[in-house]
């Protein structure tokens, strides 16, 4: 029995050795990758502490992009939105009735005022012109008939012929038919009259629409839609609205008896459409919006512009001569105002506190504290402070050679970073 037990025992060692002796490894083996972690970290540690005590930072140059600031004469311009008003608009209605037998423009064309349109059926106006006609020659005919009988009668008279009563009636005779001549006159131009509205003829220059008749038809001179809108296109205006706080300047403007250049944009602001010209100022302001309206005037001559169309438009109002300008992107503001980032010789950036002027497009006018040739940071802005080193990445959109010393340090880096475990 003693026996047994001894053998139990012997085979309870041997299984808690075959347990505890990976356990150790796998304790050992942690204990020596934290030793080996430490030991590389605080070596980073204590290289990164030089470095600082050396005066020097680890970090890499901010990788940016610069411009060189320019000078040169600056427009202003007072932005505005618009709708595009024809000076004329025509809708085109018969003025009799019948058929229409002729149709004889085409939709969108071009017609010229006085250019035949359409055509209604003119056989009904021409009888009526006939029968005025023959009426007019009938009642001459009774006329001269009568001023000869009256002529006579006053030769009669002068020779005691006849009673004086006769004459004075047929005198009498003679007025009555001359205004029955006169009458039949009218009705005479009155039957060419229609005759000749039974030619529809554009009333003005402009831009045919869209048929709204098509030919067969039975047409009426009361018929409200028309036959075609017509609108002038050449020259067109817009009205466009103006903020009541920059009606001084404009009004200044507007005295100086000097044209006021205006140009129209497209929806998006980035496509000109054409150039005109200050034509009018409203009267009053509209108290709902604190704007005023204005009108002006463009020649057109290429068509980009169309009745009841939205557009942008730019008013110049002035010119600074000879200021320093930069990109928009270039502009930085905080809780003391506007700066720039000026990059100088040994490659590192210098806050500089600036008074800006007008913006137009992506270009501001700088009034104050940045010459011309200086170079100004467009990106990366966010990544620098007052110091910081940089690497152009690019010069006034151009790319820009790596400097060598920078990029052997980041490569330098680099491969340390590579030889760590």
């Amino acid at each position: 029995m003693n026996q047994d037990i001894r053998h139990e025992l012997s085979s309870l060692t041997n299984r808690r050795r075959a347990f505890l002796l990976p356990a150790a490894l796998i304790v050992l083996t942690l204990i020596a990758a934290g030793f080996y972690v430490l030991h590389w970290s605080s070596s980073d540690g204590k290289s990164d502490a030089k470095a600082h005590k050396n005066g020097y930072k680890n970090d890499a140059p901010v990788v940016v992009s610069v411009e060189t600031a320019d000078k040169a004469d600056f427009p202003v311009y007072l932005n505005g939105l618009g709708t595009v008003t024809a000076l004329r608009t025509v809708i085109v209605r018969p003025r009799v009735d019948g058929e229409l037998v002729k149709v004889a423009f085409n939709e969108g064309q071009l017609v010229k005022e006085g250019d035949l349109l359409a055509e209604i059926d003119p056989r009904p106006f021409q009888i009526q012109l006939q029968q005025a006609e023959g009426q007019l020659l009938r009642d001459e005919a009774l006329l001269k008939n009568a001023q000869v009988d009256y002529d006579r009668y006053l030769t009669l008279l002068q020779q005691d012929s006849i009673s004086a009563q006769q004459t004075v009636t047929q005198e009498a005779q003679v007025k009555q038919y001359r205004g029955i001549v006169e009458m039949d006159k009218a009705q005479v131009n009155n039957a060419k009259l229609q005759l000749d509205y039974a030619r529809l003829t554009a009333p003005i220059s402009g831009l045919a629409g869209l048929r709204q008749i098509d030919q067969g038809n039975i047409v009426h001179a009361n018929d409200t839609k028309g036959l075609v809108v017509i609108t002038q296109l050449q020259p067109i205006s817009v009205v466009f609205t103006l903020p009541e706080d920059r009606v001084q300047q404009v009004v200044q403007r507007w005295r100086s008896n000097e044209p006021v250049r205006v140009e129209a944009y497209d929806r998006s602001g980035k496509i000109k459409l054409a150039d005109g010209k200050l034509l009018a100022l409203d009267n009053q302001i509209d108290p709902s919006s604190g704007t005023l309206k204005l009108k002006a005037q463009f020649d057109n001559n290429e068509r980009t512009l169309f009745a009841n169309q939205f557009v942008n438009i730019k008013m110049h109002l002035d010119t600074l001569p000879d200021v320093t300008q930069v990109s928009s992107a270039a502009i930085s503001h905080d809780t003391q105002g506007a700066f720039v980032y000026v990059v100088n010789q040994a490659k590192t950036v210098q806050l500089r506190r600036v008074t800006l002027g007008p913006t137009e497009g992506d270009k501001v006018a700088v009034l104050k504290d940045l010459a011309a040739n200086d170079i100004v940071v467009v990106e990366g802005i966010d990544r620098l402070r007052e110091g910081s080193q940089v690497d152009i990445a690019q010069k006034d959109g151009l790319a820009v050679a790596a400097d060598p010393d920078v990029q052997a340090k980041a490569e330098g880096k680099s491969a340390k970073k590579d030889r760590r475990p």
